[in-house]
């Protein structure tokens, strides 16, 4: 995420220190995404040197240092809450490349490892699952939050699910081929195995 972005918003409400930055940072996103205050202020740096932050003269090396957005900062904020992500190319998923390296792997289960990496993700899903339930209705920072990632991670379980029933249409190996030297399947691709995180967490 833009670290730099969301200090510029916060400041929009009014001039701010680095440790308060901070502490509102980590209140406004439920605490999921912990910041380091050095994080914070090398930012803040880079943010003075592009004229997006001014300080005061005050505490000028100390944690005192108040900050204010200038008006470069606010266009800069307001041009980046307007510009959707870029999506293209597709982002170099770790997961994604550990199974197309496991794929090419002899001798390698290749949906083992797509079970074990399932397993872990559902289990993600129900720890954002209870976080939710015993969370304040009306903290919207958190339920923004906790939203997103079940989304997430329910998509990313649904791809897991999809590469699973991929390997499984597959033809088996030819005589003395390497376990994973197959050719690709004449049909169509697998089709997504639907919502499987809610059918397993309604099973629990």
């Amino acid at each position: 995420m833009s670290i730099r972005h969301a200090l510029l918003a916060l400041l929009t409400e009014g001039t701010k220190y680095g440790l308060q930055l901070r502490q509102e940072f980590e209140a406004r996103t439920g605490e999921v995404w912990p910041l380091n205050v050095g994080q914070v202020y090398t930012t803040l740096q880079r943010l003075e040197r592009e004229g997006h932050v001014a300080s005061d003269e005050t505490g000028r090396d100390g944690a005192q240092r108040r900050f204010r957005i200038t008006a470069d900062g606010q266009r800069e904020l307001d041009r980046w809450l307007r510009t959707p992500p870029d999506a293209t190319p597709p982002p170099r998923d770790e997961l994604v490349i550990k199974v197309q390296v496991a794929v090419r792997m002899p001798g390698v289960d290749v949906r083992e490892i797509l079970q074990v990496h399932r397993r872990r993700l559902v289990e993600e899903m129900q720890r954002y699952t209870h976080l939710k339930a015993e969370a304040d209705p009306d903290d919207i920072a958190l339920g923004l939050v906790v939203d997103a990632e079940l989304f997430r991670l329910e998509s990313v379980v649904r791809w897991l699910d999809a590469a699973d029933a991929r390997l499984r249409r597959r033809p088996a190996p030819a005589a003395g081929a390497a376990p994973n030297e197959q050719t690709r399947p004449a049909g169509p691709a697998a089709e997504p195995a639907g919502s499987a995180p809610a059918r397993e967490q309604a099973r629990r």
